[in-house]
């Protein structure tokens, strides 16, 4: 339980700094939401200054950032800039797509990572080895937004066996077919997560698996004559899970940051596009608001990786 807590207290305090640091790099860039109307002779300059009024950006930056901490721990977002509409409801409506991207594609990353690294460590130095060496430096040298453009080109449009944007077909589906229509339009847009994310991790645990193979453990069941099913199942797998689930937590930023390009390329309507459009447009409240989500949920998956890796290894719990 004190582990626990400790934790809880981690992630508050590593929120508060990451919120004042966001918060001051945003304020600390050029232009303003309003700086279009600045520059429109219609608009008055007194109805920008009645704007920035009824959004409170006329105080002091320390004020505006304590009065936002206290909305925050309130649940309050404040209202978008660019629509009017709370923030909270806008990234509600974005967030189940995008975080189902990343936890699909996360999945797939950790079991074809773990197949190919420990096959690439128990066939060492063969074609097959070689052959899973090669398709992890193409996986980790290979940009997503490029992946994405030729994946589009070859099977949205020359071959159209997938869609190339958007969540839903022209004729709206309904019951479980309007799953299986959300489903068939992520197929790429997973596939190049998955791709991008499968070099890594496949590399680490082949050298990790490498090292397993030098024990000495590992000598004596071979010279009993264990076969590599039975020593990958009783000797690599639990030697290597807590190692594989640390990173797996690290790499949880990369993966939620990863959903801008890829929602942006494929026009889905997640939380990745909605932060770039905010971004684009200056709009405080959301991008505030989707970075202190998407800290807050990097953060609770080290957290739970964390617990599972104490789960796993009971000693972590000493070290930590």
């Amino acid at each position: 339980m004190g582990l626990l807590v400790r934790k809880l207290l981690y992630i508050a305090g590593m929120l508060l700094l990451i919120s004042l640091i966001s918060f001051l790099a945003i304020h600390a860039a050029p232009n303003s939401f309003f700086a279009a109307g600045e520059l429109n002779p219609n608009i008055t300059k007194e109805s920008i200054e009645h704007l920035k009024a009824i959004y409170g950006l006329d105080r002091p930056l320390w004020e505006q950032y304590l009065r936002w901490v206290w909305a925050i721990l309130h649940f309050d977002f404040g209202l978008s800039f660019a629509s009017g509409n709370r923030v909270s409801s806008e990234i509600a409506s974005r967030i189940p797509i995008t975080l189902t991207m990343n936890v699909v594609s996360m999945i797939f990353v950790f079991f074809i990572s773990l197949r190919l690294g420990i096959k690439a460590a128990l066939k060492s130095q063969s074609t097959t080895d070689r052959a899973i060496k090669q398709l992890s430096l193409v996986s980790f040298a290979m940009p997503s937004f490029y992946l994405a453009l030729l994946l589009i080109l070859l099977f949205g449009l020359k071959l159209g066996w997938f869609p190339i944007s958007g969540l839903h077909s022209i004729e709206p589906k309904e019951g479980p077919w309007k799953l299986i229509d959300e489903a068939w339009h992520l197929v790429i847009p997973i596939f190049v997560m998955v791709f991008g994310g499968i070099g890594g991790l496949t590399m680490y645990i082949r050298s990790l698996t490498l090292e397993i193979l030098k024990s000495d453990y590992i000598f004596f069941a071979r010279a009993r004559g264990i076969d590599d099913a039975t020593i990958r199942k009783r000797f690599i797998m639990p030697n290597l899970m807590p190692s594989v689930i640390t990173i797996l937590g690290l790499s949880l930023p990369g993966l939620i940051g990863g959903s801008v390009i890829i929602e942006s390329i494929f026009s889905i309507n997640g939380m990745g596009l909605l932060f770039f459009q905010s971004a684009l447009s200056r709009d405080y409240p959301v991008i505030m608001g989707i970075l202190i989500i998407t800290a807050f949920l990097t953060l609770l998956g080290n957290v739970l990786a964390d617990l599972a890796l104490w789960r796993l290894n009971p000693y972590a719990k000493r070290e930590s």
